[in-house]
């Protein structure tokens, strides 16, 4: 009998590395929270000079892992030809890396799983409805192309979760309605953010450091900064954002961009095109602890995204203290209150610099408390911690049958 369950987690990235994106967050988070109680291995991606295919005794913070490296990923956060999803698919084939538990973060890699015994777990980051209806982003997933592919895949592959967890209250009620007979598998799961790393700042050391990188950008002292941070991706609609920025007739306000992506050159010939070069800012690719010295500055904290599940960054952005601007999608909508943000109704440029506006002119109206309230119960400690309990729970209950069976 084991002493402890092993928990293996599958999703195309490195940890160590620099990589955009909630879904990483997330699973940084169940990384970082394993309890003692548990053997965490990880099956992500390495680069040309690491040995593919075999266990490397690593660290993640203090928490011992195992980390296969299966593909070597020079980037992620750029698309390539052939997807990356494909090559790591491909990769597991007639391969067999089961554990007491599995972590699953996208359905294609499952399609070789099928065989394995395990307690699986499927997490859906974002309303796939309104990613596979929305017409407005061109190239946001091949799927949203072949819908009726997807989902005959998803229906030949989703009996094998024993839980389905979404961060999207209509996603879950979705699925529950489409697989009546898994409902009582398929919850909703708050996505965590981690209050360790993303806290607020007393008002006058926030007004410091703003100062301290207005001088740094050579801006004027009293500069406020409206902040983006993600994957520059048609989901996210980076253009929307600049040509909404253009529109916004507010004085001293810098808009900052942190992340990359496949639309990062489109995203800088559309700041050109609009004459905003000097009032935006494109700071690539910026690591966790980087972004938790940026949103605590930020007077705003925008999203112009097309389809989203929960995004991780609003939740980092409000344990901050700072007020989000968001389209209306995803789980934001129904997180925010009249003193922590705005959702913007109508997806139009000229809609978004109205709520931009709006935050910028009556500050006082968002303050940094209502949003830090809001944050709260999204604690990653807490999150990720209770999913650990549940899991342990299953595990020890199975043992006891086991060892009933065999007395």
């Amino acid at each position: 009998m084991s002493s402890k369950p092993t928990l293996t987690i599958f999703y195309q990235f490195n940890p160590w590395r620099s990589s955009i994106g909630g879904i990483q967050t997330i699973v940084r988070s169940f990384l970082k929270y394993a309890p003692s109680e548990f053997e965490v291995r990880m099956v992500g991606t390495g680069n040309s000079q690491e040995k593919l295919n075999v266990w490397q005794d690593r660290e993640y913070g203090d928490k011992p892992i195992k980390f296969m490296p299966l593909i070597a990923l020079k980037d992620d956060n750029t698309r390539k030809a052939v997807p990356t999803t494909v090559k790591y698919t491909t990769a597991l084939l007639n391969r067999n890396l089961a554990s007491d538990f599995m972590h699953f973060h996208r359905l294609e890699p499952s399609m070789t799983t099928l065989k394995w015994r395990g307690d699986k777990s499927f997490f859906l980051h974002n309303d796939i409805q309104q990613q596979m209806n929305s017409k407005d982003a061109k190239n946001g997933i091949l799927w949203k192309y072949f819908p009726a592919g997807y989902f005959a895949l998803e229906n030949s592959l989703i009996k094998q979760f024993n839980h389905i967890y979404s961060c999207n209250t209509q996603a879950t009620e979705f699925y529950q309605q489409r697989y009546p007979q898994l409902a009582k598998n398929i919850t909703y799961l708050k996505n965590a953010v981690d209050t360790e790393i993303f806290s607020t700042l007393h008002c006058e050391e926030r007004e410091e450091k703003r100062r301290i990188l207005a001088t740094r950008l050579g801006l004027a002292s009293e500069t406020r900064f409206i902040l983006f941070a993600g994957r520059l991706h048609p989901q996210k609609d980076p253009l929307l954002l600049i040509r909404s920025f253009a529109e916004l007739q507010e004085p001293n306000v810098h808009l900052l961009i942190a992340g990359d992506g496949e639309l990062a050159q489109s995203t800088k010939a559309e700041i050109e095109r609009c004459g905003l070069s000097e009032r935006v800012t494109m700071l690539g690719a910026v690591v966790q602890e980087e972004l938790a010295k940026l949103y605590p500055i930020a007077s705003i904290f925008v999203l112009s995204s097309v389809y989203e599940g929960l995004p991780v960054s609003v939740l980092e952005a409000l344990a901050c203290g700072t007020p989000i601007v968001t389209t209306n999608c995803g789980e934001t909508p129904n997180l925010l209150t009249s003193n922590s943000g705005i959702v913007v109704i109508e997806r139009t440029s000229q809609a978004i610099a109205s709520g931009l506006s709006q935050v910028l002119q009556n500050p006082q109206a968002y303050p940094s408390n209502s949003c830090t309230k809001i944050a709260e119960p999204y604690s990653a400690k807490t999150v990720i911690g209770n999913v650990y309990q549940h899991m342990l729970a299953r595990w020890e209950q199975k043992q006891a049958l086991s060892s009933d069976r065999t007395a």
